[in-house]
């Protein structure tokens, strides 16, 4: 039997999962799970890179204990952050988080130089202070591009540790704001202008890839060699990959972010997508992700941990139900980014400093969805289409009265599952390529395998 290993990495937790295909339906186990949180080191946010490098070798490692050796690895995170790496491949750090506010002055520079419609003209990708082209930027006025040879977003360059091959993937780059969506190619000419280094923007790879086998050293740490595959390593990506869309059907993966869209062949990049702050991510198979960011799980996560995580999510749901509190707030607003505490900035946002939790917890709920409902208007004026229904996969899928509230508020029919979807399009993504199977064939085999709910 051949078993796939997804090591699939969020911005709270990872998580290893294998799986293998049985009588044509995939069969899905857990090895392993860790923590990822954030650290602030003197008021910068960054990452551990070097606990996650540890946690994603440990999970790895559970594979030779339980005698199941995976044919292929492949490694999704979350967009944007990257590592530099030096002439002799070491990292430069620290390795800063999106959610660092570094970027509000590199941002405004980057515009002064190349007007944001220019970018957007050209990558398609909306406006967000934590782009990664923002970063780089702001690595550069500070001097910390003058040593760099290579950046690397995360899951590559964890595939780099795994494997000592340097490699780029086009899902994640993508999300770095420097691409000519339409060219699938480096923007040249805006990179040149902003004064990057060109020689970080090497050429990059359509998922699924072979990269190589473990290198030696990994090899001999392991006790057993596998191959290293691309996956589309940008989370939403995989999750995309997952989710069984009809041509009339949106999608919303739902986890810390919401991301709820369509899939399309081609990028749209006009005014009306830029005003409306949607963006062209890559997708399997050349396509576009045509989507809207949504700070979605991450309010509930955040409340959760202010209330000292006494209540589990559902409780949480079920404290919320029988509220008739309906004010909302803009879910997308800076003060919900990283909030000392959510429960306060919500009070403050609603000038309601006394409101009981059960309220604040019920206007996260009304917000959330009916954020949905005007993205999905939105998406309905803008690709000229009119959409049947809405397929809620990841975590967030879950919540029961969240996709309630979606399916009023939008007036769509919709469906929840799969929950593991990010894990799960990272190993399709491998099966596709061993197996040598199709997309469509792939997502067959997902309809199959799992309990999708109508709501």
């Amino acid at each position: 039997m051949n078993y796939y290993l997804a090591v699939d990495i969020g911005a709270s937790s990872g998580r290893h999962i294998l799986g293998s295909v049985v009588d044509g339906k995939i069969q899905l186990e857990e090895i392993y799970r860790f923590e990822n949180n954030l650290i602030d080191d003197n008021g910068l946010l960054i990452w551990d890179i070097a606990h996650l490098l540890d946690e994603v070798k440990c999970g790895i490692k559970k594979c030779k204990e339980i005698n199941k050796i995976p044919t292929s690895i492949s490694i999704d995170t979350w967009g944007v952050d990257y590592v530099l790496l030096d002439e002799t491949l070491n990292e430069i750090l620290p390795v800063f988080c999106y959610r660092d506010s570094r970027t509000k002055v590199s941002s405004k520079k980057v515009e002064e130089i190349v007007s944001f419609e220019n970018l957007y003209k050209s990558s398609g990708i909306q406006k967000q202070e934590f782009n990664t082209i923002y970063q780089l930027y702001d690595d550069k006025l500070k001097g910390r591009l003058e040593k760099a040879k290579h950046f690397l977003m995360i899951p590559e360059y964890l595939t780099f540790k795994l494997t000592g091959v340097l490699s780029k993937e086009y899902t994640n780059a993508s999300t770095t704001g420097l691409l000519k969506a339409d060219e699938f190619d480096w923007d040249f000419d805006i990179i040149n202008k902003l004064e990057l280094p060109v020689h970080l923007f090497e050429n990059f790879e359509f998922p699924p890839y072979k990269v190589s086998n473990f290198s030696k050293s990994i090899k001999d740490e392991f006790g057993f060699d596998s191959m290293v595959v691309l996956c589309p390593s940008h989370d939403t990506a995989s999750a995309v990959v997952a989710c069984p869309l009809k041509d009339d059907e949106l999608f919303i993966s739902s986890g810390t972010w919401s991301l709820i869209g369509c899939e399309n062949q081609k990028p749209i990049s006009n005014d009306d997508s830029r005003k409306a702050n949607f963006t062209n991510e890559g997708g399997i198979g050349k396509r576009f992700r045509f989507l809207k960011n949504i700070m979605g799980m991450w309010l509930f996560q955040n409340i959760r941990r202010n209330l000292d995580k006494k209540y589990s999510y559902d409780e949480m749901m079920k404290m919320a139900m029988p509220s008739d509190f309906a004010e909302t707030v803009d879910v997308n607003a800076s003060e919900f980014v990283a909030p000392e505490n959510m429960v306060e900035a919500i009070r403050i946002k609603l000038d309601k400093p006394d409101l009981p939790i059960e309220d604040v917890l019920s206007c996260v709920y009304h917000s959330l969805s009916q954020f949905y409902a005007k993205s999905v208007k939105e998406l309905e004026i803008i690709t000229g289409k009119t959409f049947s229904g809405i397929r809620i996969v990841g975590g967030g899928s879950k919540d029961d009265y969240l996709n309630q509230l979606t399916a009023k508020y939008t007036e769509k029919d919709v469906y929840a599952g799969p929950v593991e979807a990010t894990a799960l399009g990272n190993l399709i993504s491998q099966i596709m390529l061993n197996e040598n199977i199709d997309l469509k064939t792939a997502r067959k085999i997902i309809i199959n395998t799992f309990d999708i709910r109508k709501v």
